[in-house]
C-alpha cells in the first residue's frame, strides 16, 4: 500500500449517529468486483456498486470510502476531489497506475491480493464509524495489595456514571476476576477465554455487545474454570478492537509482565502505579516503574495512606521520579465488603468517586477528548 498525494477539495460529512454505510466501489470488471464484494463482507459492510460516478447528487461525495477499480479510472477523472478515494489494481507491474492515481486524486493505490487486510481494516473502519479512538488508562499494583484492581473499577464505575461509553478489561488471569468485584459473576456474556482463537481483526461492536454489561459498563474478566492461555496477537486484537469504539477503556494489569500483558502496555495512553505509601512498597514500585516505564510514555503515580513519619504522596513520587496523579482516598463502606455492598466508585459523592471524577476530567482535556 502507498500513499498518493492529490487535491483535496472536502470530507465526506460524517453520518448520523456515529454508524457510516458501506463504500462505494466504482468498476465494470467482473473479477475485480467479485473480490471487493468478499472483502466487504469480510468487513461486515454493505456497498453501492455502480460503473462510473452515481448520477445521483451524493453519491460520490457522501460514501465514506470509494473504491475505484483501475479500469474505472478513467470514468472518474472528472469527479469532485474528496478524501478516501482507493484506486485497486492487480498488476503489480503497471507503472501508469501512479499517473491515474494522480488524476483522480485517490490517498491509496491498492494491489490485491497483496492489500487484502489492509482493505478489510479499512472497510470496517469506515463500517464502525470509528472516529477518535478510546481513551485508554492502565492501572498497576507497585506491590500485591495495593489496590489496583479497586482503583481501577472505581475509574471505570465513574467514567460510565459521566456518560462515557466504557469498558474495564481485567488483564490478570490470577487476579480472581473484575466481575466478581462488581457483583457481577453470574452475569451473562463472554469472558477472556472465548476470545483465545483471535486473529487479525475484531469488530468492535460485536465485542462490545458480546460482554456482560454492569453498572451500565462493559466487562471483559475471566471466567472460574481452568485457566486459558490467551496469545498475545488476540490480547492485540481485543484491545484494539475496544478503543476503536471511543469513550474509555481502564485495564488492571498484573504486575508480571508477560508476552500479553506487553501488547496491553503498547495500547495504553495513561499508566497509573498505584502505591501504599510504605519504603518497602516505594522500592517494589520503583521496579515495577523500570520494566513498565520502558512501554508506556505516560506513567503517573497514585499514592495510597497511612504515611509513616517524613513520607507523604509528593516524596513517594519524587522518590519514583513519576508525575503524581494524587492521593487515593479510603472508602470506609469497601472496608467491609458485605453481600450487595456496592463496587468501588459507585457513591457519587463518595471521596474515592471524587477522586477518579477529577481525574477524568483532567486526562480528558489533557487527551483533547473533553
Amino acid at each position: 500500500m502507498e500513499t498518493v498525494a492529490g487535491a483535496v477539495t472536502h470530507d465526506p460529512p460524517p453520518a448520523a449517529g456515529g454508524r457510516q454505510g458501506g463504500p462505494l466501489i466504482v468498476t465494470e470488471d467482473t473479477e475485480l468486483l467479485d473480490d471487493l464484494l468478499r472483502l466487504c463482507a469480510a468487513a461486515g459492510a454493505t456497498p453501492e456498486v455502480h460503473h462510473g460516478v452515481p448520477d445521483r447528487r451524493g453519491g460520490w461525495e457522501t460514501a465514506p470510502l470509494v473504491l475505484v477499480g483501475d479500469d474505472a479510472a478513467r470514468r472518474v477523472r472528472g469527479a469532485a476531489r474528496r478524501r478516501g478515494v482507493v484506486l485497486v489494481g492487480r498488476d503489480q507491474d503497471d507503472s501508469g497506475v501512479w499517473r491515474r492515481a494522480v488524476e483522480i486524486g485517490a490517498e491509496h493505490v491498492l494491489m490485491l491480493p497483496d492489500g487484502e487486510q489492509w482493505l478489510v481494516d479499512r472497510i470496517a473502519d469506515v463500517a464502525e464509524g470509528v472516529g477518535r479512538p478510546a481513551l485508554t488508562v492502565g492501572v498497576i499494583g507497585g506491590r500485591g495489595g495495593a489496590g489496583a484492581s479497586t482503583l481501577a473499577c472505581a475509574l471505570a464505575v465513574t467514567s460510565a456514571r459521566e456518560g462515557l461509553r466504557t469498558l474495564l478489561v481485567d488483564a490478570d488471569p490470577l487476579g480472581g476476576g473484575l466481575d466478581v468485584l462488581l457483583g457481577g459473576e453470574t452475569a451473562d456474556g463472554l469472558r477472556w477465554p472465548a476470545f483465545a482463537s483471535s486473529r487479525g481483526r475484531v469488530g468492535g461492536g460485536a465485542l462490545e455487545e458480546s460482554l456482560p454489561e454492569l453498572h451500565s459498563l462493559r466487562v471483559l474478566s475471566w471466567d472460574r474454570g481452568d485457566r486459558i492461555a490467551v496469545p498475545p496477537q488476540a490480547v492485540r486484537a481485543v484491545l484494539a478492537a475496544a478503543r476503536r469504539r471511543g469513550g474509555t477503556v481502564v485495564v488492571d494489569l498484573p504486575r508480571r509482565i508477560d508476552d500479553g500483558v506487553a501488547e496491553v502496555l503498547t495500547q495504553l495512553d495513561v499508566g497509573v502505579l498505584v502505591v501504599p505509601a510504605e519504603l518497602r512498597a516505594v522500592a517494589a514500585a520503583g521496579r515495577v516503574a523500570s520494566a513498565v516505564g520502558m512501554v508506556v510514555r505516560d506513567l503517573r503515580v497514585a499514592v495510597r495512606g497511612p504515611y509513616p513519619p517524613g513520607l507523604d504522596d509528593r516524596e513517594v513520587a519524587r522518590l519514583l521520579g513519576l508525575p503524581l496523579v494524587g492521593e487515593v482516598p479510603v472508602e470506609p463502606q469497601l472496608l467491609r465488603r458485605d453481600e450487595g455492598t456496592a463496587p468501588p466508585g459507585a457513591a457519587p459523592r463518595g471521596p474515592l468517586a471524587r477522586f477518579c471524577r477529577e481525574f477524568w476530567e483532567r486526562a480528558l482535556v489533557e487527551a483533547g477528548a473533553a
